[in-house]
């Protein structure tokens, strides 16, 4: 599925080292601004513990984990909303993703520059914010003129209703709030759909820190969950620098031993991927048989003809019903004929909405 996580920040907040350790694809990783210029786009494995599981009793020819893109944009700067800087591009970037990971420095360290000269995550967690803040505000605004002459007359009552959404998004931007802030419903949302706004995204704070505060985090960690306690926005620690140290680390068994004398049980980017997994409304189904066993992503609250879609288009238009197994069931029981002789394989039809874990077969007639 193409849907994107863009990795965003100040410039020589960590980003493209972070960037390099969750991809293959080398972002450079450099001591000064503006490192990055163009976005890099990786296609990162999703870490998945049921598949391996489910593997194990199977015994497949072929294990294919699910995966979810992330974008390392350019580095931001006071004025971007202008065209400062890179702004523009980065702008344009960041609005072609659909969820947002904003890293921040939390760790003081003299040799590693920062752009504004001190480190104050909340400062430049609000400088971005500003920046976002002020794009979208442009862009109601351009929309609100439009709208305003028809949905005063009141005859047009879809004019209303889009004219009172974006006063109700202008006000929030105008606060000094995220878009997100206002809490928009299903019903509103369609009314500024096509402005893509940058605020309304769903983001997630990483926060990256030293190694000493790996686990429990430090003063500028503590600052930044105060600042955005109230965001519907989640916090994430994690050491860069280290998870470079890691990904560097050839065999399984070296990184297993580097994270037990760290205290750690898992890499922070395993965790940071499944957040960023999260963060997009996604989960995943499984198909399951001899020749493979495959993860398969679909959005949250997805019906059983769209599901069988990812597999291929043809599966939505001559879909007939889905068999369907619980990864729990299929766990207890060891096997596909095991839970059909138990009675947990469930015929589903067109409108079952798909489990987070679910084992399913498509039955269908193209």
């Amino acid at each position: 599925m193409a849907l994107k996580c863009g990795i965003v920040g100040l410039p020589n907040v960590g980003k493209s080292t972070l960037f390099n350790c969750l991809s293959n694809a080398k972002a450079q990783a450099a001591n000064f601004p503006f490192c990055t210029i163009d976005p890099n786009v990786g296609t990162i494995t999703v870490p998945d513990e049921r598949l391996n599981k489910l593997a194990d009793l199977v015994k497949p020819q072929n294990i294919l984990p699910t995966t979810v893109e992330i974008v390392d944009i350019a580095g931001l700067v006071k004025g971007a909303s202008k065209g400062e800087g890179l702004g523009n591009k980065f702008l344009a970037n960041i609005r072609e993703c659909n969820a947002i990971l904003h890293v921040l420095r939390c760790f003081d360290n003299d040799n590693v520059v920062h752009v504004d000269g001190s480190v104050n995550p909340v400062r430049d967690k609000e400088i971005i914010d500003t920046e976002l803040q002020l794009k979208d505000l442009e862009s109601v605004d351009a929309k609100i003129k439009k709208f305003e002459k028809p949905a005063k007359t009141g005859t047009d009552k879809e004019a209303v209703k889009t004219y009172n959404t974006l006063l109700k998004v202008k006000q929030t931007l105008e606060s000094g709030q995220s878009a997100r802030a206002a809490n928009l419903d299903e019903t509103e949302l369609p009314y500024v759909a096509d402005l893509h706004l940058l605020t309304i995204k769903p983001v997630m704070y990483v926060c990256n820190v030293d190694e000493a505060s790996a686990k429990t985090g430090n003063k500028h960690v503590d600052a930044v969950r105060e600042a955005v306690k109230g965001e519907n926005a989640e916090i994430l620690i994690i050491t860069a620098q280290m998870e470079s140290e890691i990904a560097a680390l050839e065999t399984y068994e070296e990184k297993q031993m580097f994270l037990a004398e760290m205290g750690l049980d898992e890499p922070g980017v395993n965790k940071l991927i499944k957040a960023a997994y999260k963060l997009l409304d996604l989960q995943t189904y499984f198909t399951a048989g001899v020749k493979e066993v495959r993860a398969w992503t679909i959005t949250k609250g997805m019906k059983a003809p769209e599901a069988a879609g990812v597999i291929h288009t043809d599966f939505t238009k001559g879909f007939i019903k889905a068999e369907v197994i619980g990864y729990n069931d299929f766990i207890t029981y060891g096997s596909e004929a095991a839970c059909r002789d138990n009675g947990k394989l469930r015929i589903e039809g067109k409108e079952y909405v798909v489990a987070d874990g679910d084992v399913m077969h498509f039955r269908f007639n193209v």
